[in-house]
C-alpha cells in the first residue's frame, strides 16, 4: 500500500521555504502533555518535522530528537534551523523496533491515505519502546479529499482516528482531544489530538 502522495510534496516541494520560515509558534501545550509522560533525555523520533519548530522546542528541553520529515525540501529547511542533519524518511520507511520513548507526530500523518494509516500506527507501535509514547494530530472530517492548497488528507472522524491505533491492548492509555484552529492555508479547522502509551507487555 503506498502512503505518499506526489501531489502534496510535490506542494512542499515549491513551497518549502515560505512553509518552514513562517511564523509559527511549537505546539507547546502538546508538547508539555506529550513530554509529561516522558523521563528526562528521552529519545524522541519527529516524523514530518516540517520546518524544525516542534524539535527545536523538544531539544530545548533536553530531549534527544531524531527529527525527520518525508519532502527532501523541508528536510533540509529543518536542518539549517536546527543546526543539524535531518533524515528524509516517508513513513512506510520507519522499520526500527523498540528504539524510541517517544514519537511525535503532529500535522503530517493526516497526509496518508486512510487505507494505510493502520499500517502506518503499527509501526509506530513496533519502533516505540514498551511504555512509550506517540502523538498524532489529524484535521477532522467524514471522508478523505483535497484541501484548496492541493494537498491530499485522510479528513478523520474520532471514531476512525481510534480505529487507527487498533486494538485497545496494544495501548495503556489512548486519549483523543478535539479544538479549533487553522493550518498553512489559514482555514478554520476542527483537529484531532491522539495521544497514547505502548502497553509495557504489547
Amino acid at each position: 500500500m503506498a502512503t505518499r502522495d506526489d501531489r502534496t510534496l510535490d506542494f512542499y516541494a515549491a513551497e518549502a521555504g515560505a512553509y518552514a520560515g513562517r511564523e509559527r509558534e511549537a505546539e507547546h501545550r502538546r508538547i508539555d502533555l506529550f513530554a509529561g509522560r516522558l523521563r528526562p533525555g528521552a529519545r524522541i523520533l519527529e516524523l514530518g518535522c516540517g520546518g524544525g519548530q516542534d524539535s527545536e522546542a523538544m531539544l530545548a528541553r533536553g530531549f534527544d530528537v531524531v527529527p525527520t520529515d518525508g519532502s527532501p525540501e523541508l528536510a533540509r529547511e529543518a536542518g539549517r534551523r536546527l543546526g543539524r542533519p535531518v533524515a528524509v524518511l516517508l513513513f512506510e520507511e520507519l522499520n526500527e523496533i523498540a528504539a524510541y520513548d517517544g514519537i511525535w507526530a503532529h500535522a503530517c500523518l493526516l497526509h496518508a491515505p486512510r487505507p494505510a494509516l493502520p499500517g502506518i500506527v503499527d509501526r509506530i507501535h513496533a519502533a516505540l519502546r514498551p511504555g512509550g509514547v506517540v502523538y498524532a494530530s489529524f484535521k477532522a472530517g467524514e471522508a478523505e479529499g483535497r484541501d484548496g492548497l492541493g494537498r491530499y488528507f485522510n479528513y478523520l472522524s474520532r471514531p476512525e482516528a481510534v480505529a487507527a491505533f487498533g486494538a485497545a491492548s496494544r495501548w495503556s492509555s489512548l486519549a483523543v482531544e478535539e479544538d479549533e484552529g487553522s493550518g498553512y492555508d489559514k482555514v478554520p479547522t476542527r483537529w484531532l489530538h491522539v495521544l497514547a502509551t505502548r502497553a509495557p507487555e504489547s
